[in-house]
């Protein structure tokens, strides 16, 4: 199952899945079957077996055309656009690590971003270049959870995770690397891209085994595999665990490998008009256009 959120005219955002017939709109679908499905993705997933509720309302839309939609007339969202909690993990790729002359951490180096940080795929990045001059990217693999997680053994922390999507943790390096703690580097609104879609973790043989990559108008400038994770994500999952309950919607950012702008040679940093792409294998590619604030 691949979940997205879409919206058309001045509407507000709505969970739906694509078929080969059209989008459903699964709370229009789920009215019309008698599945009460709510709007946003986050609630779907804070539902009592929202996996079958949400199969129902594709099932009906298919039979009767009743909540399909056309896709070219609608506006893509990122899969889960109010999240909780945005938790991210740094320097959890050995080489990348390295790049920068980090020591490998012994345990997951655990930092936040903002909710007004998430936007979706093919929305523009944008931030004032008075308060930033050096903006970079991160590809990365997102894990959304799906149930409730406090103190989870690492064997049972993938139960909890309902699926994945592809992120960009953008970040200001001027302000990460001047703050001396990274919030307010990474959290400038629009700094969160997230999408296209939640593909749920039935449909992913193994997160621990992707290609993921970024491109930088058009160029490939990160390119590894989440077998390179230093933490996985049942660890991670477990990890946070400990400290605070994750909950349904909330995001978990888990890394970036090689390649960030900042270090490389000449540095790579993002300005007006760069577009950059993320992909992770399987789960789609994240396309977003930078730009400065009006």
């Amino acid at each position: 199952m691949r979940l997205g959120q879409y919206s058309a005219d001045a509407e507000r955002p709505w969970c739906g899945i694509e078929t080969d017939d059209g989008v459903v709109a699964l709370p229009e679908a789920g009215a019309a079957a008698g599945v009460e499905i709510p709007r946003t993705t986050g609630e779907l997933l804070d539902q009592w077996a929202w996996r079958r509720k949400a199969e129902l309302a594709v099932e009906h839309a298919t039979e009767t055309g009743e909540g399909l939609r056309d896709p070219a007339d609608l506006d893509r969202h990122a899969p889960v656009s109010n999240p909780g909690k945005i938790v991210c993990v740094g320097l959890n790729y050995r080489d990348h690590a390295e790049e920068g002359d980090n020591p490998i951490p012994d345990e997951p180096v655990l930092f936040s971003k903002f909710p007004t940080c998430v936007t979706g795929p093919d929305s523009t990045v944008r931030w004032d270049p008075d308060l930033t001059e050096k903006v970079d990217y991160e590809a990365e693999m997102v894990a959304v959870i799906g149930e409730e997680a406090r103190r989870v053994d690492p064997d049972d922390a993938l139960d909890h995770v309902a699926g994945f999507t592809v992120g960009n943790d953008v970040s200001a390096r001027d302000l990460q690397h001047g703050d001396g703690q990274w919030v307010r580097g990474k959290s400038l609104d629009s700094f969160a891209p997230a999408g296209p879609d939640l593909v749920t973790s039935d449909e992913v043989e193994d997160p621990h085994d992707l290609d993921i990559w970024a491109e930088v108008n058009g160029e490939r400038l990160q390119e590894s595999s989440t077998s390179n994770l230093i933490f996985g994500v049942d660890e991670l999952v477990s990890f946070c665990s400990q400290a605070f309950t994750l909950e349904p919607g909330d995001l978990v950012f888990t890394g970036t490998p090689p390649g960030v702008g900042v270090y490389r040679e000449p540095p790579v940093l993002l300005g007006e008009g760069d577009e950059v792409t993320v992909g992770v294998e399987g789960l789609g590619e994240l396309s977003n256009v930078f730009g400065f604030l009006d």
